[in-house]
């Protein structure tokens, strides 16, 4: 009598323990995760390949006298045609802001061919590194720079481009949590039927997504993990979706259980022996997903990874303890007005995941074809996606930067109006600048700082910024100029779509690979795992063709972001083996217990398939969130991976793996101990009860 008291003495101190140890561990995160902003980097030099020649270029010009220069171009445009005061006007301005601020070298005024604009490119070394101090100088020479009466004035360059994209990324954080999280209650209210329930994983959600941010900081400080909005805003992303479908199976199976067993606390361990093996391996999937984006050299991509993960394992780490703790403190009560009472069995209905499961099993056959025709449709549209993304377009509002670029490409188009920088070594700078000067293409080239063994040379090009013709100067240049190295504005956007190229190449197959081996590990089988792979590869493209479909005629937009592939294979390969873990891994549970194979793909299907849809639409929704942000590859890239999980949750579960495995039969557990266990004869129509 004793012991069973001490034991339930212990079972009530357990979740008192468990939400004590996540108080302290929060309270310890608490200054780390506020600081997380501080480290955020959205510089060109912190999305550029680690190797390319721009990166050097960045890197050296911080080295230089001064540090690195912020660019700007002031552009005054008449429609009709600038007149006297309009150009006195200009001269004042700039005049004014030579004063105020320490400028490398004195502006000048280049006049368009058709009189109606004026440029004077601006460059200062005052801010150096400091981002703040950056957008301080850019909004103080817009503050200066006004037009009126007919003249308009833009400030415009890679400067005041830089200023307008920070602007936007510091901007997301709050809308971004408060949307998502916003998102993320309403489906749960919807799922739960309950007015308290969704409250407790929307909560622990929360918790896990800002010990998730002093992780993030933390690796910052230790290993030097870049922290970009881009990338931190995707950590949220995850940290409410997967952390939102880990909650949904373990409520789920928690709910099963607690019809089954009297109390809480043990219902609630039977539910973690039962789905933990799932989540974990789920998690652990999506993390080592994640993980390769380590092999990329992209600095975006490589920085994304460790985050990402850091979203997962936070979330995972959550769910998996606190939450469970809060759900048996609270009690059954908890699920009102649903509440599961013990010893009851759930209505039966027939469900839609029930039928979906009955027509799979009645001509498997015929369901794979059809849906593999469709998706491989589907993946046809990706032919018709935009060309590479350009600068001023990367906005889904147009920001004043964009439009004194427009400006520029209107009223200068023989010329270019954005310099290239060449940095070459001090003791070969004369040679480099007459050969910068002789190569095709090139309208002028000067000399600029030196230090360090370096000199920098700034090029305008005879073409548009980012122009065909300018992009055969870049690369002559880099040609000729052997030992310096060419960067600036438009050379970083070749550097990006090439390494881009070289990093799908290089991380794709060990995603795959990685992918694969912990899919073997867990469900004891190859078959299975190369399904499983085949089908999220196929919902990949499938995606991407939808993409591709919209983009351009639907959206408007101009182009596609070079890392779109990439990082969209990588989010939907990791997090849609996730829902394959949930259905195979309860497949294989009846297949263990004696279920036929058939039957037991279908009661698979029929008691995962709710809470696979339930978790696939918040997945989704969370991601959709990114389609609300102002720049184009935020929704490009959410929209693409939200249409892959809805594509991966009602066509590609439901039907393809379910319809593929009633096909294999024990075949799909080959070479495992399971593919090799006698089969019980099909008793006919007598499996019509699993889908009631």
């Amino acid at each position: 009598m004793g012991a069973a008291r001490t034991s339930s003495r212990r079972r009530r101190a357990v979740p008192w323990l468990v939400l004590g140890l996540w108080i302290a561990v929060l309270a310890l995160a608490s200054p780390f995760a506020s600081k997380l902003s501080d480290v955020q980097r959205d510089r060109a030099v912190d999305y550029l390949p680690a190797s390319a020649d721009s990166t050097q270029v960045a890197k050296i010009q911080d080295r230089l006298p001064g540090g690195e220069a912020t660019e700007m171009v002031v552009v005054y445009h008449r429609d009709g045609g600038l007149t006297a005061a309009d150009r006195a006007t200009a001269a004042d301005q700039i005049a004014e802001i030579a004063g105020a601020h320490t400028l490398t070298g004195r502006p000048s005024g280049i006049p368009s061919r058709d009189g109606t604009t004026l440029m004077y490119p601006v460059a200062s070394t005052e801010p150096g590194q400091d981002e703040e101090a950056r957008d301080e100088l850019v909004n103080a020479v817009r503050d200066v720079a006004r037009g009126g009466d007919g003249l308009s004035v833009e400030v415009g360059g890679a400067g005041a481009l830089a200023t307008d994209a920070s602007e936007v990324y510091n901007s997301l954080d709050g809308p971004l949590l408060y949307t998502t999280a916003a998102v993320v209650a309403l489906l749960l209210i919807v799922i739960y039927r309950s007015p308290f329930l969704w409250l407790v994983p929307l909560a622990v959600a929360g918790m896990a997504d800002y010990l998730s941010m002093g992780v993030a900081y933390g690796l910052n400080q230790w290993f030097g993990t870049s922290v970009s909005g881009q990338a931190s805003g995707i950590m949220t992303i995850l940290v409410f979706g997967a952390g939102t479908d880990y909650a949904l199976l373990l409520v789920s199976r928690y709910r099963e259980e607690l019809r089954r067993i009297e109390r809480p606390y043990d219902a609630m361990a039977a539910a973690l022996r039962g789905c933990g093996p799932a989540v974990l391996a789920s998690s652990g999937t999506v993390a080592a997903g994640l993980l390769c984006l380590l092999a990329a050299d992209l600095n975006s991509s490589r920085g994304m990874g460790p985050l990402g993960t850091v979203g997962v394992l936070c979330a995972l780490a959550a769910m998996l303890t606190l939450l469970p703790a809060i759900l048996v403190l609270l009690g059954r009560r908890v699920f009102w007005p649903l509440v599961p009472r013990y010893g009851s069995t759930p209505k039966a209905r027939r469900s839609l995941f029930a039928a979906m499961g009955s027509s799979a099993g009645r001509r498997p056959l015929a369901v794979l074809a059809g849906g593999a025709a469709l998706l491989g449709a589907l993946a046809l549209g990706s032919l018709n996606l935009p060309g590479t993304l350009k600068q001023e377009d990367s906005f889904t509002s147009k920001p004043d930067a964009v439009a004194a670029m427009e400006t520029l490409a209107a009223a200068y188009p023989e010329r270019g109006t954005q310099p290239i920088t060449v940095i070459a070594p001090t003791g070969r700078a004369d040679a480099a600048l007459a050969a910068a000067r002789d190569t095709r293409g090139v309208e002028s080239a000067e000399q600029g700082r030196s230090g360090g063994g370096w000199t920098e040379i700034s090029v305008l090009a005879a073409s548009p910024p980012q122009s065909a013709g300018e992009t055969a100067t870049i690369e002559a240049l880099r040609d000729r100029l052997d030992g310096s190295y060419v960067g600036g504005p438009s050379a970083q956007q070749i550097d990006l779509k090439d390494t881009n190229a070289r990093d799908t190449v290089v991380v794709v197959p060990i995603v795959l690979l990685s992918v694969l081996l912990i899919l073997v590990a867990l469900l004891r089988s190859l078959v299975a795992p190369l399904l499983l792979v085949a089908a999220v590869v196929a919902v990949w493209g499938a995606a991407l063709g939808i993409g591709g479909l919209v983009f351009g005629p639907l959206f408007g937009f101009e182009g596609t972001d070079p890392g779109l592939g990439l990082l969209s294979f990588v989010f939907l390969v990791a997090l849609g083996v996730d829902y394959g873990i949930f259905l195979m891994h309860r497949m294989r549970e009846e297949s263990r217990n004696g279920t036929e194979p058939v039957e037991a793909a279908l009661i698979a299907l029929r008691t995962t398939g709710g809470v696979i849809a339930s978790a696939g639409l918040v997945l989704a929704a969370t991601f959709a969130v990114l389609t609300n942000m102002p720049m184009v590859q935020l929704v490009e890239l959410g929209f693409v991976i939200a249409v892959g999980v809805l594509l991966d949750t009602f066509l590609v579960r439901t039907y393809l793996v379910t319809s593929a495995s009633v096909a294999l039969r024990r075949r799909v557990w080959w070479p495992g101990r399971l593919s090799r266990a006698p089969e019980e004869p099909v008793r006919a129509r007598e499996r019509e009860p699993v889908g009631a």
